[in-house]
């Protein structure tokens, strides 16, 4: 599946795009560290360069003001966030206490968080500008792709306009960014420099770095301009929407320069027990138990009474039922979405009544939603009469779906029905979107203006062309229980305006295989249930004529548009949407555009966003589960816990 969120920059909690470096003259290497013997059962930190062997004795709390206990779903990997591609859930809570995020992701919007604030055109501390370009330069051409400047490839020029470089130098536009830094001090009393960030960046492009280097092409160079500010520049052509967060969280290049790229994934400094700028400092991590941090006494927000606690205590709870016991119990003051599910909304909200939790339910990046076969491929399409071609008969079959049934017998009424690829609560949103609610009547009116009649007084509607009754099978991935909950109750709606379905199901590998033998990227479907992962951004290229797969494209992964739906004014204001910035007219216009020309055309039935759960005890303060923040911990540093005292 398409994955939308980039997860190698500002972790632990960024989600736009980053890049390349200009070389900086490297800090003093770090004094050498003394190393003892560490033993399997776990490791605590003696000051800031050691580490000590522990044995797994209880935790002594004495003198400790306020301790915070949280469950999550499994123990990290590593605490080292270019460890791997994505990184785990478990070790994203857990470095929320560790490194400050230079910004959060707030419902479906950035705000500044370790920088002074985000650079926008607007304010001048980002701006577009030309550049000469000349043959073997490296530039981003007119489809967005990453090359070496040769004679026939096409790009755009300073104007927008795409030509062909015939040799000649030509004038291309050029994204420059400034960042300002909050004055952040690691853990051991060292300040925080720009340096640190070119450093975090020189990491990232390594090659022994195992982590997407994609911002890093896109990149022309990434440098220090003062102690505190950096300056980011695209490589031509490359007009970025979120040039604002092309920053990389500082690490600390006096602690870790000793070490290789390679190094650093094993290094216990690294991936155990690092330097932290943020609001807590690892303390020990006992291995198959738990892993405690201790407040930063050099936490920058210090004279603010922040962190709210002295002590978090992680512990690993690898079930969900498990995590539940212990939220009851009073074991865990919280319990993060990685190990709560659905499924144990029930219990959770009985407790809630009872005054022992809170629980909360929020819409997560998860988009579930079925697709017409709008257009196959020939040799599927003339299986079977032209079914969805008409948008009347889409749009009654989304009448007729009832997804309020859906969300409220499958997901405990705290789900929102969607009616577009993105949800009521983004801001991008327009007010006179098109919905179709749930109507039967209104649908099966629809049905018959399309043509599609019960001729036979059979129950099932056919083609009048043929004869042929109307009877589809939707596809669906085996093993998806949410899936196929909801498959069941649409085969029920459909029954009542006139249409059969049968119900298929192949496993992942076969279901999401590339074309054209995947049945669902090789076009050969007439319903498809799945869903998408969302971005921050509304993305309407999904949607594109220009994005259907097929032959002329190899059948490329990365063309998602498996409805073969097309339409010219879509295609018109989303690719206008998608030239524009962020923060601009156009960008919000075209976008509300795209989005009112698509509700009124429907080529998905849109159902709703997977939910996020999680708990906390009733004591647990400022705890906020956010759409689009990865972490619900993200304001580590603010969550508190009130005494029962």
């Amino acid at each position: 599946m398409v994955i939308l969120v980039s997860a190698c920059r500002n972790r632990p909690d960024q989600v736009g795009q980053a890049s390349e470096v200009t070389p900086t003259n490297a800090a003093p290497a770090l004094a050498s560290v003394e190393e003892e013997s560490v033993s399997a059962e776990g490791t605590r930190i003696t000051g800031e360069t050691g580490f000590e062997e522990i044995t797994p004795d209880p935790l002594s709390v004495e003198n400790i003001a306020k301790e915070l206990v949280i469950c999550i779903g499994q123990e990290p990997e590593s605490l080292y966030p270019y460890s791997e591609p994505r990184i785990s859930s478990a070790s994203n809570h857990v470095l929320q206490g560790i490194y400050e995020s230079m910004f959060t992701t707030l419902s479906y919007e950035y705000q500044a968080r370790g920088i002074k604030k985000m650079p926008s055109l607007a304010d001048g501390d980002a701006a577009i500008n030309p550049v000469t370009v000349e043959e073997g330069d490296k530039v981003m051409d007119a489809d967005g792709d990453v090359i070496i400047l040769r004679e026939g490839a096409r790009v755009k020029d300073a104007s927008g306009k795409v030509v062909e470089f015939e040799g000649d130098p030509i004038s291309m536009s050029q994204i420059v960014v400034n960042f300002n830094l909050k004055p952040l001090v690691w853990s051991d009393g060292t300040p925080v420099t720009a340096g640190d960030s070119v450093f975090s960046f020189e990491l990232a492009a390594d090659p022994q770095t195992p982590i997407p280097k994609k911002p890093i092409e896109q990149t022309a160079s990434y440098k220090e301009t003062g102690e505190l500010t950096l300056e980011w520049k695209g490589i031509p052509g490359n007009l970025d929407p979120n040039y604002f967060a092309n920053i990389w969280t500082p690490y600390p290049r006096h602690y870790w320069s000793q070490y290789s790229a390679g190094d650093l994934l094993e290094a216990d400094e690294a991936k155990r027990m690092p330097l932290s700028h943020g609001p807590f400092v690892v303390e020990e991590w006992l291995d198959g138990d738990h892993l405690t941090l201790v407040k930063n006494e050099n936490y920058y927000l210090s004279d603010q009474e922040l962190p709210r606690v002295d002590r978090i205590r992680f512990l690993f709870t690898p079930t969900s039922g498990q995590m539940s016991a212990q939220l009851l119990s009073g074991e865990c003051d919280i319990g993060t979405h990685d190990g709560l599910t659905i499924r144990e909304s029930s219990l959770l909200l009985d407790a809630e009544r009872n005054g022992l939790l809170r629980t909360y339910f929020q819409a997560g990046p998860v988009f579930e939603h079925i697709d017409f076969g709008i257009n196959p491929i020939d040799e599927f399409k003339t299986t079977r009469p032209d079914w969805f071609e008409d948008p009347r008969v889409r749009q009654a079959i989304v009448m007729c779906t009832d997804r309020q049934r859906m969300v409220e017998e499958l997901l405990f009424e705290k789900a929102e029905v969607m009616d577009a690829y993105i949800p009521s609560l983004h801001p991008l949103i327009p007010d006179d979107l098109t919905v179709w609610p749930y109507d039967v009547e209104a649908a099966n009116n629809l049905l018959d203006a399309a043509g599609f009649l019960d001729a036979d007084g059979d129950g099932i509607r056919e083609d009048q062309t043929g004869g042929t009754p109307f009877k589809v099978t939707l596809l669906g991935a085996k093993g998806n229980e949410l899936s196929e909950e909801v498959a069941g109750i649409f085969q029920e709606n459909m029954a009542e305006c006139g249409i059969e379905i049968e119900l298929s199901y192949l496993l992942p590998d076969k279901y999401f295989a590339d074309g054209p033998e995947g049945l669902l990227f090789g076009r050969q479907f007439d319903l498809a249930a799945f869903s998408w992962l969302m971005s921050i951004e509304p993305n309407c290229a999904l949607y594109l004529s220009s994005q259907i797969p097929n032959p002329s494209n190899n059948w490329n992964g990365n063309y998602n548009n498996v409805t073969g739906f097309r339409n010219s004014e879509f295609d018109t204001a989303c690719e206008a949407a998608l030239e524009a910035l962020p923060g601009t007219s156009e960008f919000e216009e075209n976008h509300q555009e795209a989005l009112r020309i698509w509700s009124d055309q429907m080529p998905i039935i849109p159902l709703f966003m997977h939910l996020k759960v999680a708990a906390t005890r009733s004591e647990v303060e400022n705890f906020i589960v956010d759409p689009t923040q990865d972490s619900e911990l993200w304001n580590l540093y603010n969550i508190d816990i009130i005494s029962e005292d």
